[in-house]
C-alpha cells in the first residue's frame, strides 16, 4: 500500500535541495563582489526507521545486516570557501588587496569586524574607512615616524593636511683642499686710529691721554674735549666683509659702564674672530702706549677682513645716525692657503639657517697636512656668529685621518625651535669625501645635508608589509602607519554579518593580530582589489543538480500519491 513516509521524505528532499538553490543563488548574485567568499551546501541523511539490528553469524546461520529504512534527507551545514580570489589591479591608492590568509581589521562603533573587502576610501578626517564607514585598524607612528607595533588604531592617512619638518643632524662635503699651498701664517690687520680718554676718566688708563681696555666709551675725547660717546647711543657695525662676503649688521647699545674692552669683545664676536687657540692670529687689542685698536682676523686669505670707516655708525637713542666715529687703516693682508664654503641648515621648524666654514692650512710635515676649521651663523642667537674650531688632519695618502667627523652646536633660544641645534660635520661619509692632494687650488662644497623646510603630505603609497609611506614636498620619505592583519585558526569558523564583514565565532579560534608578511597573514597588495572566488561554471553545474534533486523529489510525492489513490479507489 503506499506509504506517507514516502510523501515526508519526497518533502524533506524538496526543503534540502530549494536551500541548495538559495545558496548557489547567492554565490550567483555575489559574482562580482569584491573579496567575497562563496558557499557550498552539504547534505546528510536524516535518522533510519531500524526494523532489525541484524544477528551475528552462528553455526547454522551466516548471520543478517540491520534492517533500515531512511526517512530523508537533512542539511548538513554549510562550507565557506576561504581561498584567494583573483587580484584586479585599480590604480587607485585606497584600494589594497591581500595575497594569503590575513584579513583587514574595521571597527564599526564598539565592534570589531574582519573583511577581505579592500575598496577602502579616506573620510572627512582622513581615516581609511570602508564602503560602509568602518575604520581601518593599524599601527601607528611615534614623533620621529617609527612604526609603534602592539596597540591598533584608527589608520589616518593626511594628504594636504600634515606638515613636517626636520632639523639637519648630518652634513656631507666633497671636495679636495690643496696640499701644496702656503700654510697659514697671518691674519689681515687693520687699525683704528689711537683713542684719547678725557682727562676725567674713570678709571684713569695706564698711560694717559691713551685709552686702554678699562676706559668707559663715555670717557673717550672726540678731540675737542668733549666726550665721543653718550649713555643711551650705540654703534652699528653694517657692512664689513669677510673674504669679500657681507658680514650680518650688529649692534652695540652704550652706557656709563660699557668698556673698550666690550667694544673689542663686541668687534671679535660680530667678525667672527676665534681667540680660543693660544699663538693662533686673531683678536682685537688695544695698545695702551698709543691708544691704538688693532683688528686681527683669523689666519688664511679666506678669512681676509674689510672693515671701513663707514661700516661703523654712531646712533643716538632713536636709531638715527650721528657720526662715523671711528677711522680705519688697512694694515696687511692674511695669508694661508685656505677655502670658505657656505651652506643651508634646517632647525627643528625648517627655518633655513646659514653656516660658513672656512679650512685653512696649519702645518705640515712627514705625516702628512693638517687644516684648521672655523664654522660661523649669522643665524646663531646672541649676536656670536663663531660656532667652533678644530683641525682636521689627512695623510700622506691625501685621505683623511679618523675621525673625519666634527661636531658644531648653533644656539637657536627663545625662537621657538629645540635648542641647540646640532650637527656632525663629515669629511669622508657615503662615497662623499674631501681629500688634501696637491692641486692648484682649493675647492670643497657641502654636498648633502638631512634636514629640510616645511613641506606637505601629499602622496602616498603602502608597502606590502603595510607600511603607508608618505611623500612630502619638501621631499622627505616618512613612514604615516602600518595596516594590521588578522589571522584564524579556523577563517570557515567566522560569522557573516552582511557587509562584507565577518565576526568571529564560536569556532573560529581568537584572531592573532600582526603585521602583513608575518604569520603567515600575507602580502599587502596596494591599488588592486581582490574579486570575488565564485567559479560560475562549478555553480551552474550545483545549480542543475540542485534543480534535477528537487525535480526527483517531487516526482516520488506524485507517485506516493498516486498510490494511496489507488487504494482508495480499493473502497468503492
Amino acid at each position: 500500500m503506499a506509504s506517507t513516509t514516502a510523501l515526508l521524505t519526497g518533502f524533506s528532499g524538496i526543503l534540502a535541495n530549494s536551500k541548495m538553490l538559495d545558496v548557489i543563488g547567492n554565490n550567483i548574485a555575489n559574482v562580482n563582489t569584491e573579496g567575497f567568499k562563496s558557499n557550498r551546501l552539504t547534505f546528510a541523511p536524516t535518522f533510519s526507521r531500524t526494523l532489525g539490528i541484524g544477528t551475528a553469524p552462528t553455526a547454522q546461520t551466516g548471520g543478517s545486516n540491520p534492517s533500515q529504512i531512511g526517512l530523508g534527507v537533512s542539511v548538513a551545514g554549510t562550507q565557506r570557501n576561504m581561498n584567494n580570489g583573483s587580484i584586479s589591479v585599480t590604480g587607485v591608492n585606497t584600494d589594497l588587496a591581500i595575497e594569503g590568509q590575513g584579513m583587514f581589521i574595521v571597527e564599526q562603533g564598539a565592534d570589531t569586524y574582519y573583511t577581505r573587502a579592500g575598496s577602502f576610501q579616506l573620510n572627512a578626517q582622513n581615516e581609511l574607512v570602508t564602503s560602509s564607514g568602518a575604520r581601518v585598524q593599524g599601527f601607528g607612528v611615534d614623533s620621529q615616524f617609527n612604526v609603534q607595533t602592539g596597540t591598533l588604531q584608527d589608520l589616518t592617512i593626511p594628504v594636504g593636511n600634515l606638515t613636517i619638518a626636520e632639523a639637519t643632524r648630518n652634513v656631507s662635503f666633497s671636495g679636495n683642499l690643496n696640499a701644496a699651498g702656503d700654510v697659514g701664517t697671518a691674519g689681515s690687520l687693520t687699525t683704528l686710529d689711537p683713542l684719547l680718554a678725557l682727562g676725567t676718566a674713570v678709571p684713569p688708563p695706564a698711560n694717559p691721554p691713551f685709552s686702554d681696555s678699562t676706559t668707559r666709551l663715555v670717557d673717550i675725547d672726540d678731540g675737542s674735549g668733549n666726550p665721543m660717546f653718550v649713555n643711551g647711543q650705540s654703534i652699528l657695525l653694517s657692512g664689513a666683509e669677510k673674504n669679500g662676503a657681507r658680514l650680518p649688521d650688529a649692534t652695540l647699545a652704550i652706557d656709563n659702564t660699557t668698556t673698550l674692552a666690550d667694544y673689542m669683545a663686541f668687534l671679535e664676536q660680530s667678525l667672527g674672530i676665534d681667540t680660543s687657540v693660544p699663538g693662533e692670529p686673531g683678536g682685537v687689542t688695544i695698545d695702551d702706549t698709543t691708544g691704538v685698536i688693532t683688528i686681527e682676523g683669523n689666519m688664511g686669505t679666506a678669512n681676509e677682513l674689510a672693515v671701513e670707516s663707514g661700516d661703523m655708525s654712531l646712533l643716538d637713542s632713536v636709531g638715527a645716525t650721528l657720526s662715523q666715529p671711528f677711522t680705519t687703516t688697512d694694515a696687511g693682508d692674511g695669508a694661508g692657503e685656505s677655502v670658505r664654503t657656505s651652506f643651508l641648515v634646517f632647525d627643528s621648524l625648517g627655518t633655513p639657517l646659514q653656516v660658513d666654514l672656512t679650512m685653512v692650512l696649519e702645518s705640515k710635515d712627514s705625516t702628512g697636512t693638517t687644516w684648521r676649521y672655523y664654522a660661523e651663523s649669522a643665524d646663531n642667537v646672541g649676536g656670536d656668529v663663531r660656532l667652533g674650531t678644530g683641525t682636521v688632519s689627512f695623510g700622506t695618502d691625501g685621505q683623511v685621518v679618523p675621525p673625519a667627523d666634527v661636531s658644531i652646536t648653533l644656539d637657536r633660544s627663545n625662537t621657538g625651535a629645540a635648542t641647540p641645534l646640532a650637527m656632525t660635520l663629515s669629511f669622508d661619509s657615503n662615497g662623499n669625501s674631501v681629500t688634501a692632494f696637491s692641486d692648484t687650488s682649493t675647492n670643497m662644497a657641502a654636498v648633502f645635508q638631512d634636514g629640510s623646510p616645511i613641506g606637505t603630505l601629499v602622496d602616498y603609497n603602502i608597502a606590502e608589509d603595510g607600511v603607508v609611506v608618505g611623500a612630502f614636498s619638501n621631499g622627505l620619505i616618512r613612514d604615516l602607519g602600518q595596516l594590521a592583519l588578522a589571522t584564524f585558526s579556523n577563517p570557515g569558523g567566522l560569522v557573516d554579518k552582511g557587509g562584507n564583514l565577518f565576526a568571529t565565532g564560536p569556532n573560529s579560534g581568537s584572531p592573532v593580530v600582526a603585521s602583513p608578511l608575518t604569520f603567515g597573514a600575507g602580502r599587502v597588495i596596494s591599488s588592486a582589489l581582490e574579486l570575488s572566488n565564485v567559479d560560475l561554471s562549478a555553480q551552474f553545474i550545483n545549480l542543475i543538480l540542485a534543480s534535477t534533486g528537487y525535480s526527483a523529489s517531487t516526482r516520488i510525492i506524485t507517485t506516493a500519491n498516486d498510490l494511496m489513490q489507488q487504494l482508495l479507489l480499493l473502497g468503492r
